[in-house]
């Protein structure tokens, strides 16, 4: 843990991609407290906004890429065993929640890892049903930098709003405090884009009936 907190403290493009990467795997670093400070000081001039977007970007592909072939490679009994180990329950991880990243992947399809992307408590998950399914990697990876690539931008804009706003020692107090806000923001648009798609998809099978 001591680890991580001088990580966090010492953001550079180095830090930004190994971090995500590790978010986006099953260690529990939570995403919210890397890119927005990176933006915060992005905005501040020692670093380039566009440089932490593509390096958190990155990093966040890597780690679901970890995911994905744990999911193709290793299989169900496996993942499974390990969410219900006492290393998995130290990543915060149980079947539970592997299970469901499985049913959003099964109901929302391939789409499911770009809107999964944006979802508290399935983002750093869906990449295992991935796997598990078979998808194609090319496409996995392209619907996951547009997921991940989005969620970036979302938690930069807020670091580097923040900057305007508040000093640096209430940082992760206020990005704590809006990030609930921008959750539930983000939960109504992916609910809403779910309906719509699911609302076509019905009317079109039923033109086509």
């Amino acid at each position: 843990m001591n680890i991580f907190s001088s990580l966090l403290s010492n953001l550079n493009y180095g830090t930004i991609f190994f971090l995500m990467l590790l978010e986006s795997t099953v260690i529990p670093v939570p995403s919210e407290l890397v890119v927005s400070p990176a933006a915060y000081h992005a905005a501040g001039g020692n670093l380039n906004i566009f440089l932490v977007i593509l390096f958190a970007t990155l990093g966040a592909d890597c780690g679901a890429s970890i995911n994905y072939a744990a999911g193709y490679y290793l299989g169900r009994p496996i993942i499974y065993r390990f969410a219900n180990s006492r290393l998995g329950k130290l990543c915060l991880l149980n079947q539970q929640k592997v299970e469901k990243s499985e049913h959003y992947f099964n109901d929302h399809g391939m789409a499911a890892t770009i809107t999964g992307r944006l979802i508290p408590g399935i983002r750093h998950l869906i990449s295992i049903p991935a796997g598990l399914s078979k998808m194609h990697y090319w496409k996995f990876l392209l619907y996951t930098t547009l997921g991940a690539g989005a969620w970036n931008i979302i938690l930069a804009a807020l670091g580097w709003y923040l900057h305007t706003i508040v000093p640096e020692s209430q940082l992760d107090e206020k990005i704590m405090e809006y990030g609930e806000y921008i959750k539930i923001v983000v939960l109504s648009l992916v609910a809403i884009a779910v309906l719509y798609f699911g609302i076509r998809w019905w009317l079109k099978r039923k033109k086509s009936a």
